[in-house]
């Protein structure tokens, strides 16, 4: 083995080790390490796999060029999300625009830049390393029989995932006999019964019946899938292929829901004008609005609204946008937020069946290469517009670039109308969510190029720009209820934040969101109705003021929308409806760890970590 203490084979060598020691850094960022040795093993494997077929380094290198590429952006996540590149970090990524992403790295775009030429560097003279030396070639014998080995061990890999392992055979000694041997067979074409669950099974998830046996247990490889995809370099090919096999099921889902109705109704068929607004609020925070206690006077405007019932306890079950919305605006439960897609459509659609002209009115980012999960549901509005045709530069809109459409909207002749306003309310970077006029609290970031929030020494500046952002959304959101004023007409408005966002609170070294922190869970909301609406349905009215204090969930909004318009259909759930009489709380879950019950559960720390006081239930 002394040839490998050669420079060029033992270059070659230490690339190949570091880049399988990837999934061992995560410990250096406090984050734990499943089975280790099953994923050296796997590597190992890997390694013997693509030599063995293609003989020299020199000619497989080639396919190690993502790896190196996704290396930074692995190393990142750990250092801040204290986990690895996943399937919904690829769609983040696919979603996410040039102009975003250089807006979101401010001024360590540079340092990326530099980063991503380091590691092109690093893969070229290590290609050329190994083009020049014939050290390393396996051209001897071992070489037949090592790919014949692994290809029975992949052949029965592949029977296993197919058609299944037997489960180990069960011991018991029955009384004054030897141990009998108990074997549980599964009974022939034995299926589940189908799930209540509302969401679609994936194709490659449908039971099918086995030609063949199970494949024995003492025959079951010691790896799965799972942990091949933790390995380094060659798992990064597992999350490519789950992440296209998520886009096809995301494409599937859109195809399905085309037939999916709700069956809705008006409670009472009628022709009376009736106006139903849905603010779907951005990163904003619920401690940071006066009207929830704030010692900022951060909402002025609402403040003085009397019909406005401000509801105190709402939470999200994750703080990612393309995760968070799809549960505000349909039946998605929180507990599937993690998986893109769902097979039901959204209020938009229920309120088109009742006889409603539906709106949906955005200043996000529009359609991209991918349809994103939010922009499924907003192709089923009868009138969709996308505003934000800049993405999130310096010169992107602010939200009042939605006055002009929902003025239009309101006074459309359609008797009936649903609006839906998706703002950029408190995004990053905060001061460029706001004009000039409403920079109140200084220093500030506004007028700074380019700032880093990873940055710690611009908390103060960052914390007032946030909090200045809040004070224009409060300026935009009485604008609206405003417009539905001078309409005169009854209109009832929910606003929910879609998440909140950490702000290096207290000794807390977190900013921006993607934590699990109660900073980020429990989001502003608040219901308006016009006196109109309050003649009409005083009932509701009641109820609204009744469950104010109530502990609720994004999932509650679906159901509360829908009853505000007084919308009905067969299989509803009036009970998740807090303008309804029977209304009743329900276990309120996020995504900290685990599935986390967040009313038992601890709040740890500066950054005021979710974390269970028993045992979170698994992530599907």
């Amino acid at each position: 083995m002394s040839f490998l203490l050669r420079p060029r084979n033992l270059y070659v060598a230490l690339t190949y080790l570091l880049l399988s020691c990837v999934p061992y850094v995560a410990p250096l960022f406090g984050q734990p390490l499943s089975h280790p040795g099953q994923v050296a093993g796997i590597e190992l494997l890997a390694w013997l796999g693509v030599w063995g077929v293609f003989k020299r380094p020199a000619y497989f290198h080639w396919l190690l060029l993502p790896a190196f590429l996704a290396l930074p952006v692995e190393l990142y996540l750990f250092a801040f999300y204290g986990q690895g590149i996943s399937t919904h970090h690829l769609g983040i990524i696919a979603e996410t625009s040039p102009a975003e992403a250089m807006e979101f790295l401010g001024s360590k775009v540079w340092l990326l830049a530099g980063v991503f030429l380091g590691v092109l560097a690093w893969f070229v003279t290590s290609w050329i390393a190994a083009w020049r030396t014939r050290d390393l070639d396996w051209a001897d014998v071992s070489r037949p029989v090592v790919l014949g080995v692994l290809a029975i061990a992949a052949v029965v890999f592949a029977y296993g995932l197919k058609y299944g392992v037997a489960p180990p055979p069960l011991t018991r000694a029955a009384p004054g006999s030897a141990t009998v041997r108990l074997v549980k067979t599964p009974a022939p074409d034995s299926v589940e019964p189908a799930s209540e669950e509302t969401a679609a099974p994936r194709p490659s998830s449908i039971p099918r019946a086995a030609s063949l046996p199970p494949l024995a247990h003492w025959m079951k490889l010691p790896f799965d899938l799972d942990a091949f995809a933790h390995s380094w370099p060659f798992g990064l090919a597992a999350r490519g292929v789950d992440f296209y096999k998520e886009r096809v099921y995301l494409a599937d889902l859109n195809r399905r829901s085309a037939r999916f109705r709700f069956d809705a109704h008006l409670a009472e068929p009628n022709d009376d004008p009736q106006v139903i607004v849905m603010v779907i609020g951005e990163s904003s925070r619920y401690d940071r609005w006066s009207l929830n206690g704030y010692e900022r006077d951060t909402n002025p405007l609402l403040s003085k609204e009397d019909n406005l019932v401000v509801l105190r306890d709402v939470i999200t079950s994750v703080s990612a946008t393309r995760l968070s919305v799809p549960v505000i605006i349909s039946r998605k439960p929180a507990t599937q937020s993690l998986k893109d897609g769902f097979s039901e459509k959204s209020f938009l659609t229920a309120f088109k069946e009742a006889g409603y002209k539906t709106f949906w009115l955005s200043n996000q980012i529009s359609f991209g290469k991918f349809d994103t999960p939010v922009s499924v549901f907003a192709k089923e509005a009868d009138v969709v517009d996308f505003l934000n045709l800049g993405g999130f530069t310096d010169n992107s809109n602010y939200d009042e670039i939605l006055f002009g459409p929902l003025k239009h909207a309101v006074a459309d002749p359609a008797p009936k109308k649903l609006i839906v306003l998706h703002t950029l309310g408190s995004h990053w970077n905060y001061s460029h969510r706001y004009p000039k006029q409403f920079d109140k609290w200084l220093p500030s970031l506004y007028g700074i190029d380019k700032p880093v929030y990873t940055d710690i020494r611009i908390k103060d500046k960052l914390n007032n720009s946030y909090d200045s952002s809040i004070l224009y959304t409060d300026w935009f959101l009485d604008h609206v209820i405003g417009t539905l004023k001078e309409a005169d007409k009854p209109a009832a408005m929910l606003y929910v934040a879609d998440h909140g966002q950490t702000l290096y609170d207290n000794n807390c070294r977190l900013a921006f969101h993607g934590h699990n922190t109660q900073y980020e869970f429990h989001v502003p909301a608040f219901a308006w109705y016009s006196d109109s609406y309050a003649e009409r349905f005083p009932d509701k009215v009641t109820q609204l003021r009744r469950h104010r204090k109530a502990k609720l969930a994004t999932e509650n909004m679906f159901h509360t929308l829908l009853d505000l318009g007084d919308v009905r259909y067969p299989d509803e759930r009036l009970d998740w409806s807090f303008v309804n009489t029977a209304f009743k709380q329900h276990k309120r879950y996020v995504d900290s760890y685990g599935w986390t019950d967040y009313d038992n559960a601890t709040i740890k720390g500066d950054c005021h970590e979710v974390i269970a006081k028993g045992k979170p239930l698994p992530r599907d």
